[in-house]
């Protein structure tokens, strides 16, 4: 579903403000609508292409009340990631489709070599494992224990194709 969110920009300092929680938050979704294997931060990365065409260099990122755990596949759609299946098929940016990836495609990718982007957040978890988004957040976005399992799985094949350390935090 398409909602209204905005950033704050400060053209002075080139710095825009981006709120995960304002585009792909829980407080959007009311609690019997949360299906959180078809959530998405696309909006989240919409939102951070516009600031970079509005000019920003440093991009900083609110990261608390999401209603996703897609692992920011649907930020990075959003900056023109393609993410493919075993057969060449593309893929729905949402958190079901995480362990179906086999090829990222980055050629249409946003060149964010000249941005910064900061991480605002009060938590400092491991992407996977008994501490990992899955299993300490997603049971508040509506997912079931099968889900969990089954993000934690999917989150680090994921995080294995874009090469990123599931154990940073």
């Amino acid at each position: 579903d398409k909602g209204e969110a905005s950033f704050v920009y400060l053209s002075e300092t080139k710095t825009a403000y981006v709120e995960l929680a304002s585009a792909s938050g829980l407080m959007l979704v009311p609690e019997e609508n949360r299906n959180i294997m078809q959530s998405s931060t696309k909006g989240t990365g919409e939102l951070i292409k516009k600031a970079i065409d509005s000019g920003a260099k440093t991009i900083v990122l609110g990261l608390g009340g999401s209603a996703t755990n897609d692992c920011g596949m649907g930020l990075l759609y959003a900056l023109g990631m393609r993410f493919l299946d075993s057969a060449g098929f593309e893929l729905k940016p949402i958190a079901a489709n995480l362990g179906k990836v086999q090829y990222v495609v980055k050629q249409n990718f946003v060149d964010v070599s000249g941005i910064k982007f900061v991480a605002a957040c009060d938590v400092k978890n491991p992407l996977c494992g008994k501490n990992g988004a899955a299993n300490v957040f997603a049971r508040q976005k509506g997912a079931s224990d099968e889900d969990v399992e089954f993000l934690d799985k999917a989150v680090l094949h994921f995080a294995r194709k874009l090469n990123i350390d599931p154990e940073l935090s």
